[in-house]
């Protein structure tokens, strides 16, 4: 009774097109209200969900990736890229992933960095005789890598609900986001020879890659402060954060000189619109996941979970394939909280990794993000664009659904690509 009223109130809800912030909220206090478990535990869950020092990061790296796109702080880097691709099959298109890969290091939000880039490079590929939906479906599957590149929202929330070092999270995803982009490129490539896209008309000279390079200074400067505050034990990634903030508003209005009062104003208003979503989601997520605990719904919903198969690698791929599943309907953070309490028991009677369970966890939840029909970064780039998402552009996206799904395997059959660097680094200690 008590699974059908949470579970299902919730289903229920989002099958009639029900916010899902808001599904999780009414699902969750229902259960409380019905069950009598104190109504005055809906607004101690609110707040205990949200004042958590770990989360204040989160609207600071939305607010940083904010004005870095502001302040055209891409333009550099992208032009350097660019430059490199010349002529090559694919150039134009490859050099926008490449891009993404590095904008993961800056933005740890899919759909900002699908909005950003898509800004810079899906006009540049429409003029080149790209379709226009490849050119939306190659940003917003680049755009997924900035869950698994540090900064990553993902990983702040993920650790904050299993006690995993966020830092250790953040340099576990460096590996591992790199070999999706490589995946993701060897696609875009395939996709582009088969359609014959080409890159641009020019070849940079060593000139200009020098000259594109120096340019692109302060670019490559910022994932340095960023992380590299981490890494050197400077500073937490909340402060790591805030560094970034000053540090785009110090390239933005005293470098470029792009940042004036009116763009600061509309950067923090996008920053709190963001954040508010973010953060209704968690809280709303957070009373769901203690009314479904305290039930008991979440312990049977474990010990199901468990029982499925003891082979720790097994339980890994069913996982990883249920989560796919999950981000065509859910959104990257929802899902964390649905499934987390549930998977995590399993976890520990299977000695299966945190660390290394989360990196897959998030590249699986990164694969939703580009899986219609929730498919956040699509419905931005087709925005964009100013399409739908429709069969053109599903077309194109399979193929880097398909390349990423392979990047989770290889991933997820060989852990020492996520455990690797915190592992060496001193941030992590592997379960045995």
């Amino acid at each position: 009774m008590a699974a059908l009223t949470v579970f299902g109130l919730f289903l229920f809800l989002i099958l009639f097109g029900t916010p899902i912030g808001t599904a999780l909220g009414i699902a969750g206090i229902g259960a409380i209200l019905s069950f009598d478990l104190g109504t005055a535990m809906i607004s101690r869950n609110f707040e205990a969900n949200i004042a958590k020092f770990p989360l204040v990061a989160i609207p600071f790296f939305i607010l940083a990736g904010n004005l870095m796109e502001k302040s055209r702080i891409v333009d550099g880097i992208s032009r350097f890229i660019i430059l490199l691709t010349g002529k090559n099959v694919g150039g134009l298109a490859i050099a926008g992933v490449i891009t993404c890969i590095f904008w993961g290091a800056v933005s740890g939000s899919g759909p900002a960095t699908a909005a950003a880039l898509g800004l810079v490079f899906i006009a540049p590929m429409i003029k080149q005789g790209y379709d226009k939906y490849f050119a939306a479906s190659t940003i917003a599957a680049g755009a997924g890598l900035s869950i698994i590149i540090p900064p990553s929202i993902a990983f702040i929330v993920y650790g904050n609900l299993t006690d995993v070092s966020v830092g250790a999270l953040f340099l576990g995803g460096v590996i591992p986001g790199i070999i999706v982009g490589i995946f993701l490129i060897i696609a875009t490539y395939w996709v582009a020879r088969t359609h014959n896209f080409r890159g641009t008309e020019e070849k940079g000279t060593p000139k200009e890659l020098l000259k594109a390079f120096i340019n692109s200074f302060w670019a490559l400067l910022a994932p340095v402060i960023i992380l590299g505050s981490i890494y050197a034990g400077i500073a937490t990634p909340t402060e790591a954060a805030i560094m970034g903030v000053f540090y785009a508003l110090f390239v933005g209005t005293l470098v470029y000189h792009t940042i004036t009062f009116r763009v600061l104003f509309q950067a923090l208003a996008d920053t709190v619109m963001s954040s508010a979503v973010v953060m209704f989601v968690v809280s709303m997520a957070g009373i769901f996941s203690w009314a479904a605990a305290t039930l008991g719904v979440i312990d049977a919903a474990a010990n199901l979970v468990s029982s499925l198969t003891s082979n720790p690698l097994v339980f890994v791929l069913l996982t990883n394939a249920v989560m796919i599943v999950a981000g065509m309907f859910l959104d990257a953070i929802s899902i964390t909280y649905v499934f987390m309490p549930i998977i995590l028991p399993a976890l520990k009677l299977l000695h299966i990794d945190p660390l290394y369970f989360g990196i897959v966890f998030v590249i699986a939840l990164a694969i939703g993000q580009i899986t219609p029909p929730v498919a956040v970064n699509l419905y931005v780039t087709a925005n964009l664009i100013q399409s739908d998402i429709n069969t053109e552009m599903v077309k194109y996206v399979i193929p880097m659904v398909i390349a990423s799904i392979l990047a989770l395997i290889f991933i997820t059959l060989l852990p020492s690509l996520s455990l690797y660097l915190p592992v060496g680094a001193g941030l992590y200690t592997p379960i045995k």
